[in-house]
């Protein structure tokens, strides 16, 4: 049982195509003051360093945008996090894009490198390009392939420099744990938008995704229940949150890339409070959050921080 619960603020948004993430952490505790909650003046609030000043110059890595600056924030990520179990604490995240999660995962294994950890990703996107597959070069869709140790050579249609390769490598083999996880420990929930290198390596690594008109056929309390089961292997298990797993049209357009026919916030919220039940959660992290592009306000961001009491309460319980 943790003592208590510390929120990691983490404004990274330098794997992103669009500006205005990095806001995210900040709109979410906006939301909670404009409800007049006092959830952020009750547990420890810890704001990390980021590295949002390379987003000021163009990028030297063509097909790994400013992987040097992720590093670093892999790196202050398992400071930060190591922190938080040393103190006892369960490190709820409130991140930027999406990119930086490989380095939670990274974190999590470090901390705990005798645990095998299952990763439930709830997101309209796959995130599991590399630099050799991808489109944009953009990072945040690359953060499990870092965990996985997966390059999908065999989709490659990027000649990357030896400079990307050496930090590509240094990122996913860091803590000298590879891969940090594997194919079933990962469940995919609402992915819906991939490119065709993801899902050649989606269906060669036989990566369960559940679809939004699965959970809806088999209602919220199955699809609980036979993630659980996949993961019954797994000591522990980490949650990773991407609000444009949610429909745009119920929440809003407040995330870099919304996707349509998503997940209805109180889908998200039983999947996540169904899976919290379990008690092998050990760090859930709410990524994505951009008040830059919400046409309804802080409407994301305020959808959001309604989740995020919920899974405090069931945390603290």
């Amino acid at each position: 049982m943790y003592k208590d619960i510390t929120f990691l603020l983490n404004p990274s948004e330098i794997t992103a195509g669009t500006r205005g993430a990095s806001l995210g952490p900040f709109a979410l505790i906006t939301a909670a003051r404009k409800n007049r909650s006092t959830l952020f003046g009750q547990s420890p609030v810890v704001c990390m360093e980021d590295c949002n000043n390379l987003l000021d110059k163009d990028s030297t890595f063509q097909y790994a945008k400013n992987i040097d600056g992720l590093l670093t924030v892999f790196k202050g990520l398992d400071k930060h996090i190591s922190e938080i179990y040393r103190n006892n604490n369960f490190p709820f995240l409130l991140s930027g894009d999406h990119g930086s999660a490989g380095g939670t995962i990274a974190a999590i294994r470090h901390a705990f490198p005798n645990k095998k950890l299952g990763v439930v990703w709830i997101d309209a996107h796959g995130d599991i390009h590399s630099p050799y597959t991808t489109p944009s070069g953009n990072m945040h869709g690359m953060p499990l392939s870092t965990s996985l140790n997966e390059d999908n050579l065999p989709c490659k249609v990027n000649d990357i420099s030896e400079a990307e390769k050496l930090l590509w490598e240094e990122l996913k083999n860091l803590h000298g744990i590879v891969p940090k996880i594997t194919p079933e420990d990962l469940v995919f929930v609402s992915v819906r938008d991939t490119e065709a290198q993801e899902d050649a390596i989606i269906d060669r690594l036989g990566i369960k995704n559940y679809a939004v008109a699965e959970v809806r056929a088999k209602s919220t309390n199955v699809i609980v229940y036979e993630i659980l089961q996949k993961l019954t292997h797994c000591d522990l298990i980490y949650i990773s949150f991407d609000v444009d797993s949610m429909d745009p049209i119920v929440t809003s357009h407040g995330t870099g890339t919304p996707v349509k026919d998503g997940l209805f916030p109180e889908e998200a919220d039983a999947i996540m409070q169904g899976l919290l039940e379990s008690k092998k959660v050990c760090c859930v992290e709410f990524v994505e959050i951009n008040p830059c592009l919400d046409e309804k306000k802080n409407e994301m961001a305020e959808v959001a921080f309604g989740l995020v009491e919920k899974l405090v309460s069931t945390i603290t319980k």
